[in-house]
């Protein structure tokens, strides 16, 4: 089993400006996507913002190995 990630997300205090992403879509589980609401509901941000947070931070804290 995995260790719980803790990540801190700061409340959002400003408007969007440019913004240099690519858009695709993914399926998710619909207990992730609830979840997701509730994060942005408390941090003041979309959960768009949120799955890039989240997504960019598992990214750099990821590590292949050849364990199964």
């Amino acid at each position: 089993m995995m260790d719980k990630a803790i990540i801190k997300i700061p409340r959002k205090q400003y408007l969007k400006g440019e913004d240099g992403y690519k858009t695709f879509s993914v399926r998710i589980r619909c207990e992730v996507a609830d979840a997701l609401e509730v994060l942005a509901t408390k941090s003041n941000r979309s959960r768009n913002e949120l799955v890039s947070f989240i997504l960019e931070y598992a990214v750099n804290n990821s590590e292949i190995t050849d364990q199964h």
